[in-house]
This record gives C-alpha cells, sequence and structure tokens, in this order.
C-alpha cells in the first residue's frame, strides 16, 4: 500500500511540472510569433544541408499604417525574391515573368507557422525547453518541437533571449541525427523601417495572378488512404509538369509545421520498385503501378513516405 502511494505521489509530482514545463516552451514559441510579425529586422542566414550553404537575406517591418513589409532573397545563383506586402506576395524568379499572389505569409525556409497560432501544432506536436546557450553571440532559449509520433522528425529552435526572434533551427530525427539546419549569421533590430523597405512600400507590385489557393479538386482516379494523424488536404489540382510537360494531379497535405506533396500521372514505364532521394530534411520517394507514377515529397522520414506511397489505391 505504501508503495503505491509513493507512485502515486511521483505521478501527481510530473505531470504539473510537465505541463508547467510545455506552457513555457510555448509561451517561447508565442513570444517567437509575435516577434516575427511586430519587429524591424533585417538578417542573414544560411540553410546548411548535404554539406552544401544557401545563403539568405531578410527584411522584415511594418509601414506607418502598420502593414507588414517582407524581403527574402537567395544571394548565390541566379536573382531569386519574394517580396511580401500585406496580404500581396510577389516573386521574382529566373526564366519567369514576375508575378504576384495573394497570401499572408511568405514560403521559404523559416515554417511559417512560426509567425502564425502556434497553438495549431499542440495536437501533433509537445513542446519542450531545454535550457539556454550562446548563439550569434547572443543568449539564446533553446526550445524543442517534438512529434507525438514516429512519422514526423522533430525541430530544434534556438531563440534570442532579448526578443524572441530565431538564432538557429535544426531538423532532427527521433535518433538525434542532424539532417538540415539554418544558422543565422547577423541580426540587426531597429526602431525604423529599413530603407530597402520603404521602397517596397511604394513599390509598384507585379499583377496578381489567380492560382485559386485552397480550391480541392475531388473527381480524381484516386485516393490517400493513410497519413499521419493532424495532417489534412489543403489543396490539389490538375497541372502539367515544367519540365517534361507531363500532366499530373497533385494534393497538398499539411499538418501546419510540415507540407507532404502527393503526385500521381502516367508513366512510359509499367512497373517500378519503389526507389527515393533525399535532400537534407527532404524526401522524393516513388514506384510505378500499372503505368501509373505515385511520387510523395515533404520533410518526413523514409517509414512514413513508403506508407503513404503505398496507401495510395488508384480506383480503375
Amino acid at each position: 500500500m505504501k508503495q503505491l502511494s509513493r507512485v502515486l505521489l511521483l505521478v501527481c509530482i510530473c505531470f504539473p511540472a510537465a505541463a508547467f514545463e510545455s506552457e513555457q516552451a510555448k509561451s517561447w514559441l508565442e513570444r517567437l510569433s509575435k516577434s516575427l510579425q511586430e519587429l524591424n529586422f533585417t538578417t542573414s542566414f544560411v540553410v546548411v544541408k548535404n554539406n552544401q550553404a544557401e545563403p539568405y537575406h531578410w527584411y522584415h517591418g511594418l509601414n506607418e499604417d502598420n502593414t507588414e513589409l517582407e524581403l527574402l532573397s537567395l544571394l548565390n545563383g541566379p536573382r531569386r525574391d519574394i517580396l511580401r506586402r500585406g496580404s500581396v506576395v510577389s516573386y521574382i524568379e529566373p526564366e519567369l515573368p514576375p508575378y504576384s499572389v495573394n497570401s499572408e505569409r511568405i514560403s521559404g525556409p523559416i515554417p511559417a507557422i512560426f509567425s502564425q497560432d502556434i497553438s495549431l501544432l499542440e495536437p501533433s506536436y509537445v513542446f519542450v525547453p531545454v535550457g539556454r546557450s550562446r548563439v550569434l553571440g547572443r543568449t539564446a532559449q533553446l526550445v524543442r518541437i517534438e512529434s507525438k509520433d514516429q512519422h514526423r522528425y522533430g525541430h530544434w529552435l534556438w531563440l534570442d533571449q532579448e526578443t524572441g526572434l530565431p538564432l538557429k533551427l535544426a531538423i532532427i530525427t527521433r535518433k538525434g541525427q542532424l539532417l538540415e539546419q539554418v544558422q543565422f549569421t547577423h541580426l540587426d533590430i531597429t526602431d525604423t523601417l529599413s530603407e530597402t523597405l520603404k521602397q517596397l512600400s511604394s513599390s509598384e507590385l507585379p499583377q496578381v495572378i489567380d492560382i485559386r489557393s485552397g480550391v480541392v479538386v475531388d473527381d480524381f482516379i484516386w485516393q490517400v488512404n493513410w497519413m499521419p494523424k493532424g495532417f489534412k488536404r489543403i489543396a490539389s489540382n490538375r497541372h502539367r509538369i515544367n519540365v517534361t510537360k507531363k500532366p499530373v494531379e497533385f494534393a497538398l497535405f499539411s499538418d501546419g509545421l510540415i507540407d507532404i506533396s502527393v503526385y500521381v500521372g502516367p508513366s512510359e514505364t509499367k512497373q517500378r520498385a519503389e526507389e527515393y532521394a533525399m535532400d537534407g530534411a527532404t524526401i522524393a520517394f516513388n514506384k510505378v503501378v500499372n503505368g501509373i507514377e505515385i511520387s510523395v515529397v515533404g520533410k518526413i522520414p523514409v517509414s512514413t513516405a513508403k506508407a503513404i506511397v503505398n496507401s495510395v489505391v488508384l480506383e480503375r
């Protein structure tokens, strides 16, 4: 009886402590979201994966009427800029005419959910505060976003103690293997808008095109019978692949932090065994069945991608 009492006491002690730690970590992530929306900052970071580095420059700020302004530039290779003014995002890319779309967020190496409602991740992830370290010469709080199952990777965030802004991001397997890393190399926070964003505030943006974001096509000849818990289909369409011009049916699933793309289309090969390629944390997994190619792309483990591909059922 005494032994049972000790066990119950330990359970009562551990549960409040875990809940407190989760709330502490969540408060840091909420501070991150607030800072990414409200602060004027200029920063540079490098995405490191497969022993290669991609450098970026990132500007953010608010103009006089509190409209958010952003500019994300890839610094190596042909010019690639993504600009945002309020709810309009513009793309400047090589070999394509500039264009704009209606969107509240830029899609880039920093997940968009970090500047939104972080509680949307709670059904699938737990938040864990770890401790403090030194990153970019600043004191940083490490917060881990850990998956509740084995179907996703963990995201480790080092947040500036003074501002809550990110200083480092790592994508880690459940065994602790580093797959991909975003290392910030410069951070400048100001009271006023940068000259670059002042120009963006008054610049004429490319014409907005209608991509009908979020439209779901329901008359596919196939369906995905399994996804990790928490993933929902948020978009789908039919289009032709830019390189091959082959028709493909596409569906996009998301749990708020991770996006998974599923492609189904005709193949010149009748049958092909499962194969995959990794790019940092991103996997492209595909197979061909009866002349139909099924592909899955996302920052997920091989086993997860394989299970999704094998769950796709053709209806003819």
